[in-house]
């Protein structure tokens, strides 16, 4: 289990990085945000203990007869979780990172049920996770609908 675990925990560092790639920024500071948009420091918080969280789940069911679908959306959750980030950070897509947003969702979605399924603590350990992209939805939608008129970026001029 240590293997996978490190296995998926690199995984997550990958999307991670997309986070050192694109940070915030001035342009952020500057945008209308919702009252209850958390502090800056709660998401490296929130980030390292979910993908700690999901590491372990990943490892959970990595050898588990059955749990392929568990991994797939696994896989389809970091996917969408790491193409999130370049979006809406990097290019600015307020409104285009909505439809991300929503996939991810449904992938955290499905891999908390498939991961349950597998196993318990797997499941558990997918909770927060759905809780805090739940957050992160409404705060994208908020975030669009607040700051109609920014600017997206095009990819040259990244």
């Amino acid at each position: 289990m240590i293997t996978y675990f490190f296995i998926f925990l690199f995984a997550t560092f990958a999307a991670a990085a997309t986070g050192a790639m694109f940070p915030p920024g001035a342009w952020y500071e500057k945008l209308n945000k919702p009252s209850w948009v958390p502090p800056n420091w709660v998401f490296p918080v929130a980030w390292t203990s979910i993908y700690l969280l999901i590491s372990f789940a990943g490892a959970r069911v990595a050898g588990m007869e059955g749990a392929q679908m568990a991994l797939a959306f696994w896989a389809v959750q970091i996917a969408f979780n790491t193409l999130w980030t370049p979006v809406f950070f990097g290019l600015r897509g307020l409104k285009a990172s909505l439809p991300i947003m929503a996939a991810l969702w449904l992938a955290v979605l499905g891999a908390t049920i498939t991961h349950w399924q597998a196993d318990l603590w797997a499941g558990l350990a997918f909770v927060p996770y759905l809780a805090w992209v739940t957050v992160a939805a409404a705060l994208n939608i908020a975030m669009a609908r607040l700051n109609p008129d920014v600017e997206r970026l095009r990819i040259d001029q990244l």
